[in-house]
């Protein structure tokens, strides 16, 4: 990288947890990639991608708003939702939009580059794969749970999961966006059906892995029902080593700020909990631990601190 070269960051994800990440950090000098999983199968984006048979746009969507640098009230219409008694309702402005251009342009991820332009996005939005998949989940009893939105609600223990068609393209530009990153950050997001589906996109596991950016894991807060039931932070890595068949995140950063009792009480009705962060373990593991308040509430829900971790991150680049 040159001195008047913008660091090159990649971030892998999905879910709410991405774009709360991407507010902070799009007001750094850095030159953003964010690759955004296509798993997602229900609501708005699970009817789209059924109806017409493309990627489901919703993360693509918060993503895409999360990183605009436009009017607000033109954001507020993007994200509308619309709450009708006919077939618009539950499907967000956004969405119909990506779908439309969609058909237009006959290529998702030139959908998306479009809209970014229409809503100056600040870096690149790429989804992990140009196509409609499928998720699944191998349970611990030997049972399949085809769907993202099905896996967490079986309240199985989760084996693995696993992408179907068997063929599935990542796009071009993310696979040269991760080679050329100058860090790359995994998270945060739910572990089984936001991250790992990214990391198991053919080639994209494999460019990450062998990718010469180090690689920073940012830990959930709390475990998810579903997903990640009295999971550690140390379980949490092993997950994704697992999946990829081999140990490559150098750093993680988890928080350290003592939960209150009482959102911990409404997230016990959940059968949520803070993760513990192991870090012997985690030290065992060969990672960097970075450790630190990074929580937020808003409303009784617990959101990483976007202005705390993307100053950690950027951190990250000037050291």
């Amino acid at each position: 990288m040159n001195e008047s070269e913008q660091p090159r960051v990649v971030i892998i994800g999905g879910g709410t947890g991405l774009p709360v990440l991407l507010r902070g950090l799009k007001h750094y000098p850095v030159d953003l990639t964010a690759i955004v999983t296509v798993a997602d199968d229900g609501g708005s984006s699970g009817r789209l991608r059924d109806d017409l048979s493309m990627p489901p746009p919703g993360d693509i969507r918060n993503v895409l708003a999360a990183l605009s640098e436009v009017e607000p009230l033109i954001i507020q219409m993007f994200q509308h939702r619309f709450d009708t008694s006919n077939e618009l309702s539950g499907h967000s402005l956004g969405n119909l939009i990506l779908a439309a251009m969609t058909s237009v342009t006959g290529d998702f991820a030139h959908a998306i580059q479009e809209m970014s332009r229409v809503l100056n996005v600040k870096g690149k939005v790429l989804p992990a794969a140009n196509q409609s998949v499928v998720l699944n989940a191998e349970m611990e009893d030997g049972s399949i749970v085809t769907g993202e939105s099905k896996i967490p609600a079986a309240n199985k223990r989760i084996k693995k999961v696993f992408l179907t068609p068997d063929s599935i393209h990542p796009v071009t530009e993310t696979i040269q966006a991760i080679r050329e990153a100058d860090l790359i950050v995994i998270g945060p997001g739910s572990l089984y059906t936001s991250i790992i589906p990214n990391l198991i996109v053919p080639q994209i596991g494999k460019e990450v892995v062998e990718a010469q950016a180090p690689k920073l894991y940012i830990c959930n807060i709390m475990t998810q029902a579903g997903e990640t039931l009295d999971f550690s932070a140390s379980d949490h890595v092993r997950a994704i080593h697992d999946h990829l068949g081999q140990s490559f995140i150098d750093t993680i950063l988890v928080n350290n700020k003592q939960v209150p009792d009482n959102i911990q009480a409404l997230y016990a009705e959940e059968l949520a909990k803070p993760v513990i962060y192991d870090i012997e373990t985690l030290q065992t593991l060969g990672l960097e631990v970075l450790a630190d308040n990074i929580i937020t509430y808003q409303n009784d829900v617990l959101r990483h601190n976007t202005d705390k971790v993307s100053q950690i991150i950027y951190n990250r680049l000037r050291a």
